[in-house]
């Protein structure tokens, strides 16, 4: 694996007109943001547990999260590694013991442990340079009007369904 870069999860935004979730990540420190798109159950899972929703029964996530605790097993990160034919690819690095275990997954999977686990966020650097946004100040009007052109020419089909 290459060099990464710490990420932090912005949270999940809805991209107009299609009602498409999408799990917005910010390169910590800099002004480069890693736009995702994901499906709505894992969009729903993120952002519940980003804004600390508990549900009266665990979720899927919230399952995996308590089962590698039982287990003594702790998540030391996530990176978001890569696009391939539109398609987002993760890597979760689990402890266990002595052994780091590298387990590959969808990024919307990944992300929606690693907030139940506060395990760190990355993307690979080449993959932030390739499918990341600039945006110099969140409140720079002209650099918004630049994301959401990139917004409105992408469609959620150029990523594929297995992000």
């Amino acid at each position: 694996m290459s060099e990464t870069v710490p990420m932090d999860l912005v949270g999940i935004r809805i991209e107009l007109p299609t009602n498409s979730p999408i799990l917005l990540l910010r390169e910590r420190g800099g002004d480069r943001y890693l736009p995702i798109w994901i499906g709505t159950p894992e969009a729903t899972a993120i952002a519940m547990a980003h804004d600390g929703i508990e549900t009266k029964r665990p979720l899927t996530h919230d399952l995996v999260a308590s089962l590698m605790e039982v287990l003594g097993a702790t998540v030391e990160s996530v990176v978001v590694t890569e696009v391939r034919g539109g398609t987002f690819y993760a890597d979760i690095a689990v402890k266990l013991g002595d052994e780091t275990h590298h387990i590959s997954s969808r990024p919307s999977d990944a992300v929606a442990i690693a907030v139940r686990t506060d395990a760190p966020l990355f993307a690979d650097r080449d993959l932030l340079e390739e499918a990341g946004v600039h945006i110099q100040d969140e409140e720079d009007e002209d650099e918004i009007e630049k994301f959401r052109e990139f917004l409105d020419r992408i469609d959620p089909t150029d990523f594929g369904a297995g992000s």
